[in-house]
């Protein structure tokens, strides 16, 4: 009997542990847009089981810019006023996903701090040496996926530190 409880015990320790690590699309990443230029540097984390993302810093804006073409409002966004007066940097532009699987996130939202869009988003983790489609991905790469409807589009972003995903803006 003392082996069966140990043995459970070991197993809820393993369980609670693997469910206390980070999913791998948590992190530091850089956004590469169509055109294989970085944009941004984003932070994707989790809170209370829902992840979100918030940009760092962006090589298309100077630090302090204002989200300015953004709508003033959008349907679940997670916090409160005027969208477009908040600053580009910290809001969590990417908001609402759940996770379907490890390292496979969907039914939230990213807004597209490029044109003030918002799209449905899925967020999938590719380690490095994998392959998907006609992809292979030499280094880890999330596939961000956006999509109105049946029309979607995929970026795909590579891991970065913190000190570089914060480092990357203009100077005027």
């Amino acid at each position: 009997m003392k082996k069966v409880i140990s043995l459970i015990f070991v197993f809820a320790v393993a369980a609670a542990m693997s469910f206390a690590q980070a999913d791998p699309v948590e992190g530091f990443w850089l956004s590469i847009d169509e055109d294989d230029q970085i944009t941004a540097g984003w932070q994707i984390f989790q809170e209370n089981g829902v992840l979100f993302g918030r940009i760092l810093s962006s090589t298309l804006e100077p630090e302090g810019t204002l989200a300015y073409r953004m709508r003033d409002s959008y349907r679940g966004f997670p916090l409160a006023g005027r969208v477009n007066e908040m600053p580009l940097a910290g809001p969590p532009w990417i908001f609402g996903l759940s996770r379907h699987a490890t390292g496979d996130w969907r039914g939230g939202n990213i807004i597209d701090p490029l044109d003030g869009r918002m799209y449905s988003s899925r967020i999938t983790f590719r380690p490095a040496g994998t392959s998907a489609g006609r992809r292979n991905f030499a280094v880890d790469t999330l596939e961000m996926r956006g999509h109105i409807g049946p029309f979607g589009r995929s970026q795909f972003w590579t891991r970065t530190d913190e000190a570089t995903a914060a480092s990357l803006w203009i100077v005027n």
